[in-house]
């Protein structure tokens, strides 16, 4: 095998950056997250991984629901800076337009093109992480972003998050912009 061995880490790419919405005592707070995926169709539902010591933690305990953002890559210095700082120490929703769909529980960011709102259905201590699996109880998507009825992922333009040296212009990057692959016909 031409391959070298790494030991058992985690080396799924790409990952989804996501900022993840909940209400903590009245207010409402977003984490960022890459640990994030699709788990079921049937009830459609997202898995994420949070870390017991974050704060957005006490609001999905709290209610049972949270909200996954999907930001375009425009928003990638508001993404890093939501997953630099704590919501114990700042007011991080003061940099987006909150709004509400269904839920009063799981803010929603106006900026982000995707919205999922959800309910918590399981949990699963990984001692490193808690592991949710919500099931999606509705989705938006902005109007700019849907072609032909659908989502466009050309138009949503998701922001992907890498652990993965990744230079762009020569410069380290732990957001990437994946673009969207074009044949002759489309």
């Amino acid at each position: 095998m031409d391959k070298k061995k790494m030991g058992s880490e985690t080396l799924l790419y790409p990952m989804p950056a996501v900022l993840v919405g909940a209400m903590v005592g009245k207010k409402p707070n977003f984490m960022t997250a890459a640990w994030c995926g699709i788990a079921a169709s049937t009830p459609p539902a997202i898995s994420v991984a949070i870390r017991p010591s974050r704060y957005t933690l006490e609001g999905i305990n709290a209610t049972g629901t949270f909200s996954i953002n999907v930001p375009s890559t425009d928003l990638a210095p508001k993404v890093d800076y939501c997953g630099i700082y704590s919501g114990h120490k700042q007011n991080k929703a003061q940099i987006f337009d909150v709004e509400f769909g269904s839920l009063q529980t799981a803010p929603l960011i106006k900026q982000c093109p995707v919205n999922l709102e959800c309910k918590v259905i399981h949990q699963l201590d990984l001692h490193s992480h808690i592991l949710f699996i919500g099931q999606i109880l509705e989705t938006y998507v902005k109007q700019d972003c849907i072609t032909d009825g659908k989502p466009d992922a050309s138009k949503i333009d998701p922001l992907i998050y890498s652990t993965l040296l990744v230079f762009i212009d020569g410069a380290r990057k732990r957001f990437i912009r994946i673009k969207a692959v074009t044949t002759k016909n489309s």
